[in-house]
């Protein structure tokens, strides 16, 4: 499973006005400078934030985009279906999905099944506020694609950067 580029926007966005805090209505011109993302884009990844009823958007002079309720109550794992859909590993366990043929003698099915609610479980069970707070850190051994971590200048282990949610890697 990889999530796309949308997926990891929303949810820097997300980060983002959580930040702000309060009722703060935050122009996306201004989201959109901080977060390195172009406004086009985020502009699309807003209207979906908006019609799913996790952000509120007002129009206008003044204008902006604030968080419908506060940053506990929202999961990693209900913004990242929202924008990316499903997080099954495997089509046949996505919501809707015909029911596969094989199912029965399906011997990688429990395999796939368990993946699937791990990573349900996984992001449910992380709010934004807890990114927010930096109460998620990464593992110390932590080496993505068997690569050593290279975090940007300025980054922290278990503190959040609104500036960028992506790391460099050199061979290890």
């Amino acid at each position: 499973m990889m999530i796309s580029t949308r997926g990891r926007y929303a949810l820097r966005v997300m980060i983002d006005l959580a930040e702000a805090g309060g009722n703060a209505v935050i122009p996306l011109k201004e989201i959109a400078s901080r977060q390195e993302i172009s406004q086009k884009y985020l502009e699309s990844i807003m209207v979906s934030l908006s019609k799913g009823g996790l952000v509120i958007g007002t129009h206008g002079k003044g204008g902006g985009y604030r968080l419908r309720s506060e940053p506990e109550t929202y999961s990693l794992g209900d913004i990242l279906r929202l924008t990316e859909g499903s997080l099954a590993p495997v089509s046949c366990l996505e919501d809707g999905s015909a029911p596969c043929s094989r199912a029965s003698i399906c011997k990688t099915l429990p395999v796939w099944a368990r993946l699937d609610k791990l990573i349900n479980d996984f992001f449910d069970g992380i709010t934004l506020a807890d990114l927010v707070n930096g109460s998620i850190s990464l593992p110390k051994d932590l080496t993505p694609g068997g690569k050593k971590l290279v975090l940007p200048k300025g980054s922290r282990l278990n503190g959040s950067s609104t500036q960028s949610d992506h790391c460099h890697t050199d061979k290890a």
